[in-house]
Order: structure tokens, then sequence, then C-alpha cells
């Protein structure tokens, strides 16, 4: 919800960090100078300071104050606020009738995430740092962990954040207005980046956990087959996990059983002989989200004991506090072989094969002395 002050709830910050990222808020930091004969106007954001340790289910708030740094003053002004996967707004009935709230779903470059924009239609004076009058309150998730919040200000019309974004709905709460911020410290005249938009974003680090974890596999099969093998990645939550630029969210490394060559695989990268790597396409995996790898093994020789394995690699998890799934085994179990990998000889069948071959072998033996003894006889006679 918006809120005039952050309240004991808003935050579990330090008093000091407050009061700066307050001071941050309201003065506006110059950007690189426009020419200096661009008579279009601009407006320039302050500088938000990253937020860090908020606990899952509270809220907290990003104090926004912007300058109009053109030479007119302004009729119309939109403020808006993306917030990322483990972010949400507050309930509508909490939400100011002059904001609207949308959703964005995932795509192949970015996942989901929410927005919230409000029109503050009144007139926005040159030179004058403006906030709205109640900061806009952002809840947190339970999958929170690294998140963000982007602030907008644009000047040109409703900032529509892209393709398939949900219908907008307004907030039924009274209507927010722009306040004069006089102790403030505006920016420069003639310092916007852009004529007619800014935007700043902010970090948001929760105190939460997720769990990686991996699943192995047993396999069956004879010298000559093919059989099939699939290791599974997840995140068991309860946090989604956001790597920075092009960093995986998650990566394994899957070492083959000895006596098998890979004869298909459809997404994991050769690492040597018989080991692959394997990771999350983007750079995010959310909670709950599993990975499946699936591969064609074919046996060509069944050696004693041998046994694979798939094991998490790939970049620190500070988050992780659960290590005994993050590595698992592939076994393998020959049959007519010297032994299964797996250790386990009875789930082959070789245990009661044997005895029957033996058996077998036995009966046929007597048959044959049965036979000699007969002919001997017929041979005295």
């Amino acid at each position: 919800m918006f809120q005039t002050s952050p309240g004991p709830r808003a935050l579990r910050w330090t008093a000091g960090t407050v009061g700066v990222l307050a001071l941050l808020a309201l003065g506006a930091t110059p950007a690189t100078p426009a020419a200096a004969d661009d008579p279009s106007p601009g407006v320039v954001l302050g500088k938000i300071a990253p937020v860090d340790g908020v606990e899952p289910g509270s809220t907290f708030q990003v104090p926004v104050g912007f300058t109009n740094t053109g030479t007119e003053a302004l009729g119309k002004v939109w403020l808006s606020y993306s917030l990322s996967h483990g972010l949400s707004r507050t309930e509508l009935a909490e939400l100011p009738s002059n904001c609207k709230y949308l959703t964005i779903p995932s795509v192949d470059e970015a996942p989901d995430s929410t927005e919230a924009i409000c029109e503050f239609d009144q007139t926005v004076k040159t030179g004058v740092v403006y906030t709205p009058e109640k900061q806009l309150a952002i809840r947190v998730r339970d999958s929170a962990l690294y998140d963000h919040v982007r602030v907008g200000v644009n000047t040109d019309g409703f900032p529509y954040p892209g393709d398939n974004f949900s219908h907008p709905v307004p907030g039924t709460a009274p209507a927010v207005k722009l306040v004069e911020q006089p102790d403030a410290t505006p920016a420069p005249s003639g310092s916007a980046k852009r004529s007619f938009s800014d935007a700043t974003d902010a970090t948001v680090t929760a105190v939460n956990t997720a769990d990686f974890k991996v699943a192995g596999a047993r396999l069956k099969g004879a010298v000559g087959d093919t059989v099939p093998l699939t290791v599974r990645l997840t995140n068991a939550g309860p946090a989604w996990v956001q790597r920075n630029g092009d960093t995986r969210g998650a990566e394994i490394v899957i070492k083959m059983p000895a006596g098998t060559t890979v004869v298909k695989n459809d997404s994991c990268l050769k690492r040597g002989s018989g080991r692959y790597a394997c990771g999350t396409g983007p750079n995010w995996v959310k909670e709950g989200d599993e990975e499946n790898y699936t591969f064609q093994l074919k046996i060509d020789k069944a050696v004693p004991g041998a046994r694979g394995s798939v094991e998490l690699t790939g970049p620190s998890r500070p988050f992780d506090t659960v290590t005994q799934n993050d590595k698992a085994d592939i076994r393998l179990d020959v049959a007519g072989g010297d032994g299964a990998s797996g250790g386990d000889t009875a789930n082959t069948g070789a245990g009661t094969a044997l005895p029957l071959v033996g058996a077998a072998a036995a009966v046929a033996a007597l048959g044959a002395g049965a036979f000699l003894v007969a002919r001997r006889r017929a041979h005295r006679r």
C-alpha cells in the first residue's frame, strides 16, 4: 500500500541507511548534459539506494523524487514501478485510483514481472523536486531473494511495458498527488539524458534460501542395448534465483558409467570422455522449476562396480544451505555381466540365471552318462 512514512515494518534497515536513502531519493543526480540548443523538456530521477535484508511477507518503500529540468512546466507526468518476480504490489484496495496495475508474463529474455503505473494530472514546475505524497509500498513475496525495482518517470503518455501484458486494473484507494520538496536539491537544467523519460534501478536482497538439488537414475540392460537416461535438476525453493548478466541460473556435470557410450544428447555439452555439462537456458530459476536432461546410452560392456554421477557445479550458491542433495549416483545393472555396477545383482536376474545354467549342464551330463551305460550293456549282449 501507499504509506506516508516507512513505519516500523517498512524496512529492516538502520536509521543511517534510511536517512541516506531519503536524501538520495529527494535529491536528483546530475546526468550527462544535453545539447545546449535542445529545446525539448527533460525529467531526471533521483537515484535509489539498494534495499537489503528484507523479510518475506514484509513491505518496504522506495522513496522516489524527480526534477523537471526543461524550460517549461509540464501538465501531466506518469511514474512507473516495475517489480521483479519476487516482489509485488499490495492489494488493489490499497492502490490509489490514479494508479493502474498489470502483469507481464515471462519471455525468453526476461522472467515475469508486475507493474504499477501512476498518472499525475497536475502542473509540474521546472527546477523543483517532486515526490508522491504517499510512496508506493512493495510487498516481499515468499519467493524473493535477488530482486529489483525499476522506477521510471515519463511525460509522453502512458508507458505501456511491452507486448502480452495483462489489461491494466485501476486501484480503488483515494488518488494521490505530487508534492514539491523545497528543501531538496534539484537536478541542473539541461541535465536530462532523454527528453521525455528517465529510469533508475534499485536492487532488493531478501533474507531467504533456495535449495538446488539433483536426482540421478538406475538403469538396466544387457551388453549391446541402448537405454534411456534422464537426470533432473530442481529448485525446491522457497526462493527463486536470478543471476547477473549471461550467467546461467544453475549448472550440473554428468559423468556416465564406465562401459557406456552416449549415442544421443539433446541439450548438453561434452566435457571430455564420458562427461557432459548441462544448465538452465536463462539466467534465472523459479521456485519449483525442474529441468530434465535426457540421453541415450549404449552399453558396450559390463564393468563391475562402474557408476556414474550427476553433480551441481557452476556459480556459487550462498543461498543453498542444503548440500546433501547436490550430488547423486547413476547406477547401471548389466544383465549377463560379471556383476551389477550398483552392487545389487539379484535385480538383474543374474543371481537365479547362473544356478539354472548349472542345473541344465548337470542334467545334460547326467543324460549323456546314462546313454553310454545303455550302449555298453547292449554291446555285451
